[in-house]
């Protein structure tokens, strides 16, 4: 039975364009997501979004909440607690403008799309419901960029808890995608008082779930999901506690991950570096050529640059 991995039929025809220069590779755009994790009885489980069918990019999908990086979070003085931009810059390795960007899109994101806020009043509190019309006012304007993730935390007196994340891993969309993101991903613990709610414009449906029940209805071929997804539940199962999987978070390797793509013979093999599970190998069809050549144009620059919640194996 063919498991639940999300591959784009014209990912074959866009692979051989690249590799003939009938398309150009797209500049990734920096972009974080978050598996937010909460201790049930039978081991942590992680809170994860259906993207709607209607969506262009990994419909059905399953995925963490996140999004891109927000220009604005690069420059502004942003509330801050826990370890410094200058110690995320070197675990994320850029530079601490960009560390401050990234970090900050992880916990937006989280807000934007779960309705969970990693921030407090002080370096030792979380905030508590945020379920309000009020709180729902400022989740929406950010959402829809009319309000600064740095303007929404001083407004409320608030510091972002940069100490409740964990960077897990990063991966970087394949270069013959129209879209093309720059990925890191975090792991994070439900604050106490808090809950999830679907907040995303682009998931039908959140659940609650274990990674190892995930990834067992991945390989049944019954929960769509793209590569770095499935790679980074396998990787939560071995953890008994939220907690447990923050602090092993400090020790993995951020190396990004990237898929290639080589020709063998008359087959095509995609595949990503350290991850062979993913491997796919495709014979050429006929007139598939041919194809790629009359209908795989480059794409235009506003391709790449669009606000999408799709950071995904593009990763999420």
């Amino acid at each position: 039975m063919p498991n639940g991995q999300w591959y784009p039929p014209e990912w074959p025809v866009r692979i051989r364009a690249l590799a003939a220069g009938e398309i150009t590779a797209m500049t990734p755009r920096r972009a974080a997501t978050v598996m937010l994790l909460r201790d049930d009885p039978g081991g942590p489980a992680v809170h994860m979004l259906r993207r709607r069918a209607s969506m262009a990019f990994a419909a059905g999908a399953y995925a963490y909440p996140g999004g891109g990086v927000d220009p604005r979070d690069d420059d502004r003085t942003v509330g801050w607690a826990g370890p410094g931009r200058d110690v995320w810059a070197r675990r994320l390795g850029v530079d601490a403008t960009s560390a401050q960007a990234i970090v900050c899109a992880a916990v937006r994101e989280t807000y934007e799309e779960a309705g969970v806020l990693l921030a407090g009043e002080t370096a030792e509190t979380v905030v508590g419901d945020t379920t309000g019309d009020d709180w729902e006012a400022d989740r929406d304007a950010l959402a829809g960029h009319e309000l600064s993730f740095a303007d929404f935390l001083n407004r409320r007196g608030l510091v972002l808890r940069s100490d409740l994340l964990g960077a897990w891993a990063r991966w970087i969309t394949p270069e013959f995608e129209p879209r093309r993101y720059d990925t890191w991903f975090f792991v994070a613990a439900l604050p106490p008082g808090q809950r999830t709610r679907n907040t995303s414009t682009e998931a039908d449906r959140t659940v609650w779930i274990r990674p190892a029940e995930a990834t067992a209805a991945y390989d049944r071929g019954e929960l769509l999901m793209m590569p770095p997804t499935v790679a980074t539940l396998r990787q939560l199962q071995s953890y008994g506690t939220a907690d447990e999987a923050l602090v092993g978070s400090d020790g993995r390797d951020l190396t990004p991950v990237l898929a290639t793509a080589r020709m063998e013979g008359e087959e095509l093999v995609l595949s990503w570096p350290g991850h062979e599970e993913f491997t796919k190998r495709v014979e050429q069809r006929p007139g598939e050529q041919q194809q790629s050549q009359s209908q795989s144009p480059s794409p235009s620059p506003s391709q790449g640059q669009g606000h999408s919640h799709s950071p995904s194996g593009g990763p999420r």
